[in-house]
């Protein structure tokens, strides 16, 4: 065996054991939420630098205001109930249970829970860029904060013992 082989061989072991001291670990989530007869609330259910998950619930005809995440792709999929999406033109469809949105950055929309039971979503966030992905911006381009009066914040009333599981 040639010195160049040996080499490159120990080069390859050396790799793969720096590559398992900082690899990193998975991280494992159930959905459990609160079922609600007013308002929103989210779980956080995982989270790297770069992407991340929360289970949403929303009572019955809970819904939010036109906005965008500039700097964020995300996708919403329906556990339960049904949605109505709009688009910047007014335009909307309705989505149910085991369907879902993709949303690319900049994308305006807003939604409402539409049935009858309070709808439960899965929603994962993908930076896009390097700019923080948690903004939110309103058809003017300015701020909105998703707990804002503005975004349709509500308070929370909670159904007893009723959870999502």
């Amino acid at each position: 065996m040639s010195t160049q082989a040996t080499d490159q061989d120990e080069k390859q072991r050396s790799a793969r054991a720096v590559g398992k001291a900082t690899a990193k670990k998975p991280s494992f989530f159930k959905m459990r939420a609160q079922m609600l007869d007013k308002g929103r609330t989210n779980t956080a259910l995982a989270r790297t630098d770069n992407m991340w998950a929360t289970l949403k619930v929303y009572a019955s005809g809970g819904e939010n205001a036109l906005h965008t995440h500039p700097d964020e792709d995300h996708t919403f999929i329906v556990l339960q109930g049904s949605a109505r999406y709009y688009d910047a033109d007014g335009g909307h469809t309705d989505v149910g249970r085991h369907e879902g949105i993709m949303l690319p950055a900049g994308a305006y929309y807003w939604f409402e829970a539409t049935s009858k039971e309070p709808l439960v979503l899965v929603r994962v966030g993908c930076r896009v860029g390097t700019h923080d992905a948690s903004g939110r911006l309103d058809i003017r381009g300015e701020p909105m904060p998703g707990d804002s009066k503005e975004n349709k914040r509500v308070p929370v009333v909670v159904r007893d013992g009723e959870f999502f599981e």
